[in-house]
């Protein structure tokens, strides 16, 4: 599958978090995806693949050799709770060319690249954004997109040599909930990457968590 039609497909799945839910995940339709993905990983072969009681999607691509490290490939199910995920009606622009794009025209919603100067590093490739009705989902189904269309290569082409690659979904990202559940043990990757956003050649480390500060203020306002 072109991974297009992969990213397509998961963004017609409804998986946005709550932030007032304290079940895990917080909303149920994240396990939808969750349980779309682990069939997917299944007819690629991979090995060990279950979805927790928390939702998350555990798998493993078979290594054809034992040499080197085993790597972890981490992206998240939820979307935000911020805008809605639901009916996603995603626009393609082909072949971009350096233009403004409309997003949305009622709401005035825009895309220029001189107030986004990275659009122009994209000319000439593919992009496809929201209708501005709802959020995209690319935060973070393109991440799994990548990660799928890789476990997809490994399939397709035995000869590429590699250790076991493990590969984990995880839900409720977007409220700072990602890894309260997240099991080490099984997981069992000696480093991990998550692939969330950035430019195609930008690598970050840093020990962030999506966490957040509510300030309440109780007293009089004084002139």
């Amino acid at each position: 599958m072109k991974i297009e039609s992969r990213f397509l497909k998961y963004i017609s799945f409804d998986t946005q978090s709550s932030e007032e839910s304290t079940t895990s995940p917080s909303t149920d339709k994240q396990k939808v995806l969750g349980e779309f993905l682990a069939e997917e990983m299944r007819i690629l072969k991979l090995q060990d693949v279950m979805q927790d009681e928390y939702g998350i999607v555990y798998g493993t691509i078979p290594g054809n050799t034992d040499q080197g490290d085993v790597i972890g490939f981490i992206a998240h199910m939820d979307t935000s709770p911020d805008a809605s995920g639901e009916n996603v009606n995603p626009q393609i622009i082909r072949n971009y060319n350096g233009q403004v794009i409309t997003i949305n025209d009622e709401k005035k919603m825009y895309l220029d690249p001189e107030e986004y100067p990275e659009l122009k590093d994209l000319i000439h490739h593919d992009i496809i954004t929201t209708d501005g009705t709802t959020l995209l989902g690319a935060d973070d189904k393109a991440g799994i997109a990548i990660i799928m269309s890789v476990a997809e290569y490994m399939y397709r082409h035995p000869e590429f040599k590699h250790n076991d690659i493990k590969i984990a979904f995880t839900c409720d990202e977007e409220v700072g909930r990602g890894t309260e559940h997240f099991n080490i043990e099984r997981f069992n990757a000696d480093y991990a990457y998550t692939v969330d956003g950035g430019d195609i050649n930008q690598y970050n480390f840093e020990n962030f968590n999506a966490y957040k500060a509510v300030v309440r203020i109780t007293g009089q306002s004084f002139p």
